[in-house]
This record gives structure tokens, sequence and C-alpha cells, in this order.
């Protein structure tokens, strides 16, 4: 009966091919692609194409006429895009070669005796089907360094340029994408294939039912996946049946020609059985489909990928139906000129800033948007370098506003403007501005931070521009209240709620802890002061006065209350993140205080503690600073941190721009305390824990507590530390943001995990990792624990719940509420069961020596533990591996362990996978010995043997695998290792065939060197194994025919019976071998 195929080549390579092709990519072979590269394998630019397309798509117009670019200029412009500045570091020719082909560039000719710059292109971006669209696949591409090759799966050229390489797997191996990616990675290193991926704009990963995508050097946290979004149920159904119809497409015969016939025949037989019946559309077929349309890839190429930072970036899935659901909206004007605006609702962290000066860019650049001028209103400092970066490709120039004044200046001005501003700029223009603007081609892009635009200041805003069109970015649910004016100008254009964010893996969830401090009031000496100071007031003054100073507000300014939270805060990050590493930074922490004073004095005392470090940053003080209320004590504390500040840093800007690119790239500070500033506009992906120590409210709250949810390499969420009580439990701030009638419960689906909520799941872990235990009588037997551990199925359960229960534990006591409301006991008891379990963890895959597979956490995890379960100052740490190959190392490793049994058991288990290593090197042999191995295992299990024999037969053959292939061999083999592999394929698959003779041993033996001199005299030239043989076809073509040639030949002098199936057995598994051997 036949069954589905689960190798790669199969199941995601050649389906991805096949629907590119039907999608417009022309199929090139490999060998048609080298020799489009010169023959070069160093080359990745298919240049006989690339020169043609050059010469079609350039043309000088010039007096009404045109004119061809020279061949010099065509050849400068292929030296141009050969010879990008790699000595500069691969990110920056990655950046060269993006501008080069969306900026062009200028080449100086002679037309008709007037000389001249005129622009070139690479690709025509306005005229997609003016370029040629070719894929091809093992691609084989020299390392950097090394005569060795790289294969990408498949390439993806524009114009001759590779632009998307994509990696392929098969779906049944452990954490395909993951391996793909790596995969990517990998050829992206110093040593790999930067040639090629200085050129690729997109990666790809594809394992049929998961795919992600990328741009070049990203790390793995940030790859995405694709969703495709429809505005209406009938316009999804028309995609999917499209998309359906072209998977089920068969290949015009020439083209299906092409792709196979390198190919082995049976793969060709498998496609035509698979192509008799419609196939299902899989994950990778709507990633193929949604991206690599050639109009959607220039689209994403052009308009969608721009720099962060220094970060290449490119649009996820929700900015790009973001950009072009507002600019459908945008461009259509009602019968009064007027374009409709709205409210973009995409969650903090989703990348809603970069989404702004996307759609800036597309208006600037929209046909149907004449002379546009756009405002972009941002609270981040940081975004006007990206903007003008990104306009410059639109050659339109960026203009940033120093003043409201010089804003109001800007837009007076004639032309194309894009002006960037920061919002209290912009809302200084609106309130200067005399006189309206009233073209209906003004655009204003809001990133708002402080929702000022839906009060009184919208109302301005659209005095000043009656006819200007106003589309603002949120990146916390709006209010109903909000809503309802938002409407007003446009209402909802796009969401993308936290939920969305999470389920994508677009940001991390949020895990929240409420702590409190217990105040003890003297309250006798307190009423006397407070009677005394307030002598003169009337009761209603008095009142008032109390009303005050009892306030939570004022509790929070308390030096004590201080004092304790900083040294509860520095605890907290010692013990639980000082440690942690996201990649190569560390983790660190926002403070936030209720004003400038309490900020630095929380720096004062987190300082003379001396755990950790901190800074403070805040805004420029006025002389009046701490003169806020006529009763409230001055004094010049902010005034002297502030000169201090000023002292070192210079200015207000280097002192921020200091402090934050320390927080973001250095080791120190370890958590920088605010005020109000960065609580909005402040990505630091490092950035773990949020400490509250003031009350936030609505939007605020979820702009702050959003600091700590972006991504970075090993970051499972982050942490909310809240000493105020601004969220006592999940359950409270549902209720007070939904159940108070002012968001939507919808909306906040999603936004917090109450820390308590994780830590209820630590008895159920706890638990099931006992329950594997149950069958084991003896409690106090660990070696018993070891024996049921024995079954590899059972076994990695166990590494499971232990790494569920550890990570749970590692939170649990991070909890305040947990370490006080625990009892001693049950804590004790979860410790001492935990040392007890990773304990045994290492005992067993010492025994049965298994990999040691971390997760991300699980270096936290050990550090948790050396912290908080010691035994007598014994710390617990997980040994070395040891090399199998040493046996000095492998018996000083076995004398570790004490009985017999365990010492069987871990020689048995190293040499099974050792065997496993090597099994397709001489697969009878090893697969024979690996049965010997687990029967031996199996009868000692069974107590059918005793410990004592149970150890001499793992030692016994562990030397057989050391040394006994080349025990009673055939003479004329001895020493070759290649030919012993071969004769006992031989015996295997001739054993009916064969009498078991001393001729018919010679017979084998014959056939066996026969075989191995045949594979050596195609595979070997000038006494070295031919580079990269074991991937072309021809060499494995060669190979087959003449050892068919030489057993026809043998079958005939010796009269001996070799049957045609066996014959191609043993064809095709000595060649499996012979790749092992001779590479």
């Amino acid at each position: 009966m036949a069954v589905p195929s689960f190798k790669e080549d199969h199941i995601s390579q050649l389906p991805a091919l096949k629907l590119l092709m039907n999608m417009g990519w022309k199929y090139i072979s490999p060998e048609q692609a080298l020799e489009a590269r010169g023959g070069r394998t160093s080359n990745v630019l298919l240049e006989t194409i690339l020169k043609n397309q050059l010469q079609l798509i350039n043309t000088i117009e010039y007096k009404g006429k045109e004119f061809p670019f020279s061949d010099a200029n065509i050849n400068n412009a292929i030296l141009a895009i050969r010879d990008l500045p790699i000595q500069d570091g691969f990110i920056a020719a990655n950046k060269a070669f993006y501008e080069l082909i969306t900026l062009g560039r200028s080449f100086e000719q002679s037309i008709l005796g007037d000389k001249k710059s005129f622009s070139f292109h690479y690709i025509d971006w306005k005229h997609p089907e003016n370029n040629t669209y070719h894929v091809s696949e093992e691609f084989s591409v020299l390392r950097s360094g090394s005569s060795e090759h790289y294969r990408p799966d498949i390439v993806l050229f524009i114009n001759g340029i590779p632009v998307v390489v994509i990696e392929c797997k098969s779906p049944k191996i452990k954490d395909p994408i993951d391996k793909s990616i790596e995969q990517h990675l990998r050829n992206q290193q110093e040593d790999g294939i930067r040639a090629l991926y200085q050129y690729s704009n997109l990666a790809m990963g594809l394992a049929t039912n998961e795919a992600k995508y990328a741009t070049t050097a990203t790390q793995k946290e940030f790859w995405s996946f694709w969703k495709e979004l429809f505005k209406t149920k009938a316009e999804e159904t028309a995609w999917l049946d499209k998309l359906q119809a072209l998977k089920n497409q068969p290949l015009p015969t020439n083209e299906r020609t092409t792709l196979f016939q390198e190919r082995y025949k049976n793969v060709w037989t498998f496609f035509q059985n698979l192509e008799k019946e419609e196939q299902a559309v899989t994950e990778q077929d709507k990633l193929l489909f949604s991206i690599c349309k050639p109009e959607r890839l220039l689209d994403l190429f052009f308009n969608f990928t721009l720099y962060d930072d220094g970060i290449k970036k490119v649009t996820r899935y929700q900015q790009y139906f973001a950009v072009h659901n507002t600019l459908d909206k945008i461009v259509k004007t009602d019968s009064e000129g007027l374009r409709k605006g709205g409210v973009i609702w995409h969650t903090q962290g989703s990348g809603k800033s970069l989404t702004m000066v996307m759609l800036a860019q597309l208006i600037a650049t929209h046909p149907q948007i004449k002379n546009p001028k756009i405002i972009l209103v941002t609270d981040r400092i940081d975004l006007d370098d990206q903007i003008t970066e990104t306009f410059k490709k639109c050659q339109i120039p960026v203009e940033n506003a120093q003043t409201g004044k010089h804003l109001v200046e800007l837009l007076s001005g004639t032309g194309d403007t894009v002006i960037t501003t920061l919002i209290h700029k912009f809302e200084a223009a609106v309130n200067q501005a005399k006189e309206g603007f009233d073209s209906p081609d003004i655009f204003v892009l809001v990133d708002e931070g402080h929702r000022s635009q839906y009060g009184t200041f919208n109302i301005k805003m659209q005095k000043v521009f009656p006819k200007g069109c106003f589309i603002a970015f949120t990146g916390t649910p709006l209010m109903k209240k909000e809503k309802s004016t938002a409407n007003r100008f446009g209402g909802l254009i796009d969401v993308y709620s936290i939920t969305d964010a999470v389920e994508d893996g677009a940001v991390v969830p949020l895990l929240y802890e409420g702590r409190h401090n217990l105040i003890e009031v003297n309250e006798k000496p307190l009423d006397n002061y407070f009677d005394r100071i307030s002598e003169p007031l009337t009761p209603y003054g008095k009142a008032a006065l109390k009303r005050k100073f009892s306030s939570t507000n004022q509790l929070n300014k308390a030096e004590e209350i201080i004092y304790a939270r900083a040294w509860d805060i520095s605890d907290h990050y010692e013990q639980n993140v000082q440690d942690i590493l996201f990649g190569s930074l560390k983790a660190k922490g926002q403070l936030v205080a209720p004003n400038k004073t309490t900020a630095i004095r929380y720096r004062e005392f987190i300082r003379q503690i001396g755990k950790i470090t901190c800074e403070v940053l805040i805004s420029p003080p006025d002389v009046r600073e701490n003169y806020e209320d006529a009763f409230e004590e001055s004094d010049d504390l902010i005034l002297k941190f502030w000169k201090a500040m000023m002292d070192k840093y210079g200015s207000p800007e280097n002192y921020e721009k200091s402090l934050i690119s320390s927080f973001k790239k250095q080791d120190q500070p370890e958590i920088i305390i605010v005020v109000d500033k960065l609580l909005t506009g402040f990505d630091a992906p490092n950035n773990y824990v949020l400490y509250l120590t003031r009350q936030l409210k609505e939007h605020t709250l979820l702009q702050a507590v959003a600091r700590v949810n972006r991504l970075a390499p090993g970051k499972e969420h982050g942490l909310i530390i809240d000493y105020y009580g601004n969220l006592e439990n999940l359950d409270m701030a549902l209720e007070t943001y939904s159940g108070a009638d002012n968001y939507d419960a919808a909306d906040l689906e999603g936004t917090l995990t109450n820390i308590s909520e994780e830590i209820k799941r630590l008895p159920q872990a706890h638990s099931e990792v006992w329950d594997i235990f149950k069958e084991v009588k003896n409690k106090y037997d660990e070696p018993a624990y070891e024996e049921l551990l024995q079954d590899e199925a059972i076994r990695h359960i166990f590494y499971e719940k232990v790494s569920a229960f550890s990570r749970l534990l590692k939170l649990a006591l991070s909890s305040f509420e947990f370490i006080s409301k625990t009892p001693e006991q049950q804590i004790s008891k979860y410790k001492q069961d935990a040392k007890f379990f990773l304990g045994l963890r290492i005992a067993v895959k010492r025994r049965y020596f298994d990999d040691l597979e971390y997760k991300e956490y699980e270096p936290q995890v050990q550090k948790l533990i050396d912290k908080h379960i010691t035994t007598e100052g014994e710390i617990l740490r997980i040994t070395e591996m040891v090399n199998i190959f040493d046996k000095e190392e492998r018996d000083r490793e076995v004398e570790k362990i004490t009985s017999k049994a365990a010492k069987a058991d871990h020689i048995a288990s190293r040499t099974i996978k050792a065997i496993n290593v090597k099994i397709n090197e001489d697969p009878v042999y090893y697969k024979k010995l690996s049965r010997l191995i687990r029967d031996t295992i199996e009868d000692y299990h069974q107590h059918r043997i005793s410990e004592a024999d149970y150890l001499n037969k793992a030692r016994e053959y562990e030397d057989q695998f050391h040394n006994g292939r080349q025990d009673n061999v055939p003479e004329n083999l001895t020493g070759n290792d290649t030919g012993i592999a071969i004769y006992n394929l031989v015996n295997e698959i001739f054993k009916g065939n064969l009498k078991r003779s001393e001729g018919s041993q010679n017979i084998a033996a014959l056939m066996a060197e026969g075989i191995d001199e045949v594979i050596k005299s195609i595979v070997f030239e000038n006494g070295k194994p031919i580079i990269d043989w074991v991937n072309k076809s021809d060499i494995e073509g060669r190979i087959k025919i003449d050892i068919d040639d030489y057993l026809f030949d043998l079958k005939t002098q010796q009269g001996i019976e070799l049957p045609f199936d066996l014959i191609d057995e043993l064809v095709e598994e000595g060649i499996k071998v012979a790749k092992l051997k001779y590479v």
C-alpha cells in the first residue's frame, strides 16, 4: 500500500518549487545556474541574465528619443553590484546593496555630443512585468576562506540577483523551523556564505505545516509567521481557491522535465501518483503565495523594508495590512474634497512607530496624492534618523521641526514636504498658528503617547488643518469615550490587539505580582506634631491638610518606605534577575517613582545597599522644582542632582542619550529609575522587570507595563512588581478597566497574567514529577528510581516534568506573596525535592549517556538552585560531557558510578549512542552489535542475568565497538575499513544466494574489494576525493553503472546467482557507505 513520504525533498522542497513555478518563477537547474554564474561557485549573481536585463530595463530619454546605455556603463553597473563593501562588515554590505537597488546609480554618458549623468536601475519597481523572476535549487556557494560549500535549498532571483534564500525541512524532525533558521544563521557566519546573504532581502524556513520568514541577520526570536488578512469572507474564499488551484495545477511538460530530469526515476513516479488526487494547501504554501508573488515581493522590498537603529527590519503582516488598509481609505475624498483619517491601534511592542514610517513613505509616493505635506508627530527622538534614511530611496528630503515656529514655516512652503517633530513642538505650532492650512493633502500622523489629541487639542488641530487628514497610532486600548471622539475623524482603521501579539510571538507575556509594605504608624507624636503645625488653619484647612498627608501618594514618599522598598528591589533583582542573559545582553529593570525627589532618594538608597547598580533619568528641573505646595518642605536635592548630571554629561540631550545607550547595551546601570520619562516611546528588549512605586491609570499603566514585553533571545516573559496596588490581581484589573465601562473587555484580554496564577500550577507540577515514580516501592532507594528510568520514553517525560517544576519553583521563589503565604515546611519540601530531582537527572543522564539538552531558561534555573538550595556548602552542578572516544575519560566517568548494574547501564548506553553516530558507516555490523547490547539490557532487567554478567557483557560489547570490526575478516580486506563495511553488506544482502563455505566467503570478499575499487576509481583524483562528489548526480550515475558492470562480469565468471533487485539494493547501500567514508 502506498504511503506519504517524509523526505525533505518530497514533502517540502519539491512542492515549494512547483508552486513557485506556477506563480511565475522560471526554474533553472543548478547546472544552468552555475553556467550563468560563469562557472564560479564564489559568484552568486546570474550575470548573463543580469546583463541582459540591465540592458532591457534601462534606457536614456534625451530630446524626445531613447538611447541605450553603453556597454561600459552596463559593465560598470555589474561591477558596482558585484563589489559590495564586505570589508566594512556583512551588515554594511547588505545595506549598501539595499540602497543600490532602491536608489539606483547615475552614470555619465555622451548623447549626441552632450555628456550628462543619467539614472540607472537594477529593478523596475514601477513595472514588475519588465523584470525576470528565476528560481533555482541546491545553490552551491563557496564558503569564505574554505574549499567547502554550503547549498541553500532554494534561491529566488530578480533580474539575476539573489533576493530570497529558502531552507526546507521535513516536518518529521524535531523543531524543523528552528533547524531551518539555525541553518540560515550558520550560513551567515563569517566562515559561511555571506557572499550570498549580502544580497538577500528575505530568508524563509519551510516545513510543510510551519513556515517563517525574516530579513538578513535576524535573530531567531524575531522570525515571523505571516497571516493573510481579508476584509470579507468571500475575499478569503477566493484567495484560498486560487491557491488551491495553483497548488494542483500540473507543470507544463518542458518545465516538469527540467525539474525532474536530474532526480531519480522513483521521485518522479512518486509525484505522478501524488498528483492523481487533489493535494491540500499547507502553511508553507500560504507563506509562499502571500509573500513571493512578484508584485507583493517588490512591494515588501521597496516599501516595507527599513533600518531601525542600524538593524534591518521587514514588515510583519499586521503592519503591511494596516498600511494598505489606511491607504485604501485616505486616497478617497468625499464630496467636499476631504479625506477621512482614523486610529490605528497596534499593541505596544508590535512595531507601531515603524508602521507609521512605512505609511508615510507610501503616502509620499502615491500617484493619486499630489504634493503631500506629511507631518510625523512622535515621542521618540531616535526616530528622526530612521525616517530620514527611509525617505532617501524616495528622493524626498525630510525636515526636522526644531521649534513650533519652525514647523509653521515649513508648512507654509511649497512642494512635497515630510516633517518630523516631537509632540510638544507640534502642540506649540498648533497653538501659535494664526492662520489655518486648508490643503486636503496635509497628513498628520501622530504616534501618541499621551492621548492629548482626543481632547481639546484635537479641536485646535482641526481648526489649523480644516481639510487635513489625521491618523493616530495608539499602542493601548481605546476607552469607549475615546472611541466615540475618534469616530468623528475616521474611526478605527486597524486593530492588532495584545492577544494577537502574544499569540503571534510578537511580544512576550507579562507576569504581575503585587507587593506591600507593612506600615507601622506612631500615632500620638504624629498627631501632636500635626496639631502644632496646623494651628493657624481653619478646621476645613486642617482636614484638607490631613487628607493630603495621609494619602497613599504621600506615604509612598516616606523615607522609611523608600528605604524598605529599595532593599526589597535590590534583593529581588539580585536573586532573580541579575544573572539572566538575553543573548549577550544582561536583563535590566526599570523603577517608576512618584516624583523626582523620591527617584533620587531611591538612587541613593539602592547605591548605599550596594547589591545592584542604578541611575536616575528625569527631565530638567526649574528653579521652583520642589516648591509644589505651600506646606511642603523645600530642599535643593533635585537641583544638586541636576547640576551633577550636567557637569558630567554637558547637556540634557547627552545625559539622556548616554544613559539610555548604557542601559540598552552595557552591563550597567542594571536599573534605570524614572518618573514620567521612558514610560512611553522607550524600547529596550532586555528590559525585563518593572518596579512600580506610584499610581498609574488607564492607558498610562498599560503603556508603562509594555516597557518589559519586548522580544529578546531566551526571554519567556516580562515581570511587573507593583508596590502601589495598581493591579492587585488580574481580575481586579479587568474589572477596573472593562467593568467600569471604560474599556471594552475584549480589548484588554491577554494583557497581563498574574504571577500567582502561574505559581498555582506549582503543586500540580510537583505532583506530576512524583507520579512518574508511583511504582517505586522503597522511596529511599535511589537506584530504584534510576532503574525505573531505564525506559527512554519514561526518562524523557521525567526530564520535561522536572524542567517544568524547576521553572515554576524559580518563579515562586521570586514571589513575595508565595514566600509569605506558603508554610516554610512546604517551601523546604519543594526545595529538597528539586534538589533530589535535579541530582537524579544528572545521575540518569550519566548512567544512560543522554545528551544534556538545555532549554533557554535552564541556566537561570541552575543559578536559582545554586542560590536557594545548599546542604553544608554543597553546590549542585551539572558535569561536563565525557568524550566517548577517549578511553581514560570514559573509565574515569564510569568509576563515579557505584553499582555494577549502573556501570553496565552507563557503558551500554554510551556504546549504543556511539553506534548511532557511526551506524551508517557499517550498517550491518553496527545494527547487529546494537541488537546484542539491547538484548543484554533486557536480559538484566528481566533478571535473566546477574549484575556481574551484565557488566562483563557491556564491557565486551564496548570493546567490540572499538576493536571488533577487524576480527575474522578475509585477508584481502584487512585494514580496509570501507571494504569491510561493503563485505558485511554483501553477506547480509546475498545471504540466501551465497552458500556458507570458504569459497562463498572468498566470493563475498572479492565482491566487496571490487566494489570498493570501482568507487575509488571514480571519486578519487590525485589520491584525494573529488570535492563535493557526494552531491554530483553524474558521478553517482557513473558509480552505479560501473558497479552493475562489475557484478555482471563477476556473476558470469563465478557462476553465481545474483538477482537484479538485490544488486540494486547492494549498489544503493554501498554508495551510502562510500559517501560517509570518502569525503
